[in-house]
């Protein structure tokens, strides 16, 4: 069988490597191992954190709901089920856009929901 020497091929994958742990910190962004292990935790990190995103929007726009609501003197868990109970099908994201950038409009839905 033929000899075959990977010096191409390894310098090909450790470039690679490297060039993705470019603007890492110390030794994780230039040596090997460090930087293999480091890209391992970043990706377990990635997909965790894809996944934690939704749950951090949702708390903001909950946040956001609340104090638009206190301004109007109404509660954020009094106006969520009276928004169920009229039937008015809008989620968190909407009401906290509606409530930030167009204030009339929130009013408009308040004065629905009382």
């Amino acid at each position: 069988m033929t000899r075959v020497k990977k010096g191409v091929n390894a310098l090909k994958w450790r470039r690679n490597l490297l060039s993705r742990t470019k603007g890492y910190r110390h030794g994780r962004k230039s040596k090997e191992r460090a930087a293999t292990e480091a890209l391992f935790h970043a990706g377990a990190y990635a997909f965790a954190h894809r996944r934690d995103k939704k749950g951090d929007f949702r708390r903001l726009w909950n946040v956001r709901l609340s104090a638009a609501l206190k301004a109007e003197g109404l509660s954020y868990s009094k106006f969520i089920p009276a928004l169920k109970k009229k039937g008015i099908a809008l989620d968190r994201k909407i009401l906290s856009e509606i409530a930030g950038n167009h204030p009339e409009v929130f009013r408009k839905l308040l004065a629905e929901v009382k």
